[in-house]
């Protein structure tokens, strides 16, 4: 099998262990798995650019085949400066699929040398999004098993500067 690099692209805003199962299945798929943390000027994230690539840098560690990279503009533009010939994208749901078909096909028509690979979510995780999880961080709710350990601790230091958390105030674990 020749030398694949694939782009995984997104906000990881913050990283899921969604995500994380994709980037474990990717770089079984791919000679190199790029994940690839959009610097996007328009949204506002809860996390950093610097901040996301320390933690997804933190927990793909234990990948020899993975790296992650920061990127703005033109996905298609970034993924030839990195030799790129594959797109790796997650599908939780047919409204994902109808908006990644349209990216695939975009991104084609700009630069026809990449293909994009869709996966299915893991069932398990089928229903987690980062902005599903911060809205419910947010609300004091638990974010166990939706997040690593990492990224939870990361979210109440965000969240909760140091005051404890709807589930500490009411004595849960």
């Amino acid at each position: 099998m020749k030398h694949v690099i694939a782009i995984y692209p997104g906000t990881f805003d913050p990283p899921t262990n969604g995500h994380l199962d994709l980037i474990e299945r990717g770089s079984k798929l791919f000679g190199e798995l790029v994940v690839a943390i959009l610097r996007n000027p328009e949204k506002d994230p809860l996390f950093d650019v610097e901040e996301r690539r320390a933690m997804l840098e933190k927990l793909t560690r234990r990948f020899d085949n993975v790296r992650v990279d920061i990127f703005g503009g033109l996905l298609v533009d970034f993924a030839r400066r990195a030799g790129a010939h594959a797109m790796l994208r997650g599908i939780r749901a047919i409204s994902d699929y109808e908006y990644e078909l349209q990216m695939a096909l975009m991104n084609r028509k700009l630069e026809d040398g990449v293909e994009t690979v869709f996966l299915p979510a893991a069932e398990a995780y089928s229903y987690i999004s980062s902005r599903i999880v911060k809205d419910v961080a947010r609300l004091g709710g638990r974010v166990h098993g939706l997040v690593p350990p990492l990224v939870e601790a990361q979210l109440q230091r965000k969240l909760h500067r140091g005051r404890p958390s709807h589930k500490i105030a009411k004595g849960h674990k």
